[in-house]
């Protein structure tokens, strides 16, 4: 199956600035479900210190996530855009949430917490399934 690689970054990239923007927009009540202060998130000189090595991992898992899309999008024969965020939603119910539900229930985080990650979550994989359905799967 051929795989459209330039797609695939496309919504990788996409998909990391959504997430930027998300966590820039609710960053306050982030950090305050998680149950940290300013001072947890930022470095000795009172500046926010940029988390490199997990934004890193981030995009890699999004670049994974738009490869795992691109070939549910081929096989089920949904390579649109309303196909595309039909299976990026259906994903992120069947494994990403629940998963998320669970292990923060477990971890006695925070509701707040779970909905916070999930909708970025939601967000990325919908955007990635729109711009693979643009672009071609």
């Amino acid at each position: 199956m051929h795989l459209n690689y330039l797609g695939v970054l496309a919504a990788a990239i996409a998909a990391w600035v959504a997430g930027s923007i998300w966590y820039g927009v609710l960053s306050k009540p982030w950090i305050a479900a998680l149950g940290w202060t300013q001072a947890d998130v930022t470095g000795p000189d009172g500046k926010r210190r940029m988390p490199v090595a997990p934004m890193i991992i981030s995009f890699v898992a999004e670049i994974i996530m738009a490869v795992g899309l691109a070939y549910l999008m081929v096989m089920l024969g949904w390579a649109s855009i309303g196909g595309g965020a039909l299976v990026g939603a259906g994903c992120w119910l069947a494994f990403v949430i629940t998963t998320q539900a669970v292990n923060n229930g477990f971890q006695k985080r925070t509701a707040a917490l779970t909905v916070i990650d999930g909708g970025h979550w939601l967000v990325v994989l919908v955007l990635e399934g729109i711009v693979l359905g643009l672009m071609g799967p």
